[in-house]
């Protein structure tokens, strides 16, 4: 099993970045692929998710309105596309799959990891 997430950058306060998580050796649609994202001193929290089989997406509150998490299942990819972006979005940010799709969500609810990338947001 592997996940790539990528796309991430520097960013000023209002602006966008669409992240990408490219995933193999699994069955695509069977499990949820979630977004989570760690800034300094803090612990990883769950920022949405979507499983591919029925659509279901879930988001966390301070998102809600600004991000939008999308599959392209031909790709086995899942996207977080985020908008109006805030200094407070500051943070690596990982993608992860396991049986578990919902928010919140904790780091421990998935079984395989990406490496992060790096997301950062002037002010």
């Amino acid at each position: 099993v592997q996940l790539q997430a990528f796309g991430g950058g520097l960013v000023q306060t209002g602006g966008s970045l669409r992240l990408s998580c490219a995933t193999s050796g699994f069955v695509f649609d069977d499990y949820a692929i979630a977004w989570f994202r760690q800034a300094p001193g803090k612990q990883r929290e769950g920022v949405s998710s979507i499983r591919i089989s029925n659509g279901d997406i879930y988001y966390t509150d301070s998102v809600k309105g600004r991000f939008t998490i999308s599959s392209d299942n031909a790709k086995n990819t899942v996207y977080l596309q985020m908008n109006s972006l805030k200094p407070e979005d500051t943070a690596v940010y990982y993608c992860a799959t396991g049986p578990y799709n919902g928010m919140p969500a904790k780091a421990s609810m998935y079984n395989f990891w990406g490496q992060g990338t790096q997301v950062t947001v002037s002010s």
